[in-house]
């Protein structure tokens, strides 16, 4: 059977992934990608260079959820806080890179994601404070991006079922 490119394309993207929820962006190279994949960095790099071209098609799933996310009126905070939860743990695979790698300071991560992670991170703060926020509103909603934030980043080796439940009990408390 034949290898057809979009075959290729699909188990790259699988194996930066992985790697990536692994060992973080900047700790992947294309060589690691191309040795999990049995290809040759070149042939890595003719479907995707320069590297953050893979970040990009990674993210663009998230972010259309994300933008349908935020596009949605829920009735209640609750209910933004569970799609918000559910979303945060059907991505955990990316989240790393999301949050983790491209909103950090870091010179070499791509300004476009770092400026597309900090609007959804400002769009998302202000559904969950709403117009007028109070001081304890204020502070329990970055306390719950944060719980947020680090249980889907630090906790791939756990079954989603059981993340996704311990997170929305957290992420109700706030």
């Amino acid at each position: 059977m034949m290898t057809t490119p979009d075959d290729t394309r699909t188990r790259i993207l699988a194996a930066a992934r992985e790697l990536f929820a692994e060992r973080g962006y900047a700790g992947t190279s294309l060589a690691d990608i191309a040795a999990a994949v049995g290809l040759t960095k070149t042939a890595v790099a003719y479907h995707f260079h320069p590297k953050d071209r893979l970040a990009s098609e990674l993210l663009a799933p998230a972010g259309d959820d994300m933008l349908a996310l935020l596009g949605t009126d829920f009735p209640s905070r609750e209910a933004f806080v569970d799609a918000l939860v559910t979303f945060a743990v059907r991505y955990r695979s990316v989240i790393r890179l999301f949050m983790e790698d491209l909103a950090a300071e870091d010179p070499g991560a791509p300004e476009s994601e770092r400026a597309t992670v900090r609007t959804f991170r400002d769009e998302i703060f202000g559904r969950l404070v709403g117009d007028d926020p109070d001081p304890a509103t204020t502070l329990k909603s970055w306390a719950l991006l944060g719980a947020l934030q680090w249980g889907a980043v630090r906790t791939m080796d756990l079954p989603e079922e059981q993340v996704r439940e311990v997170l929305l009990e957290a992420c109700r408390a706030f």
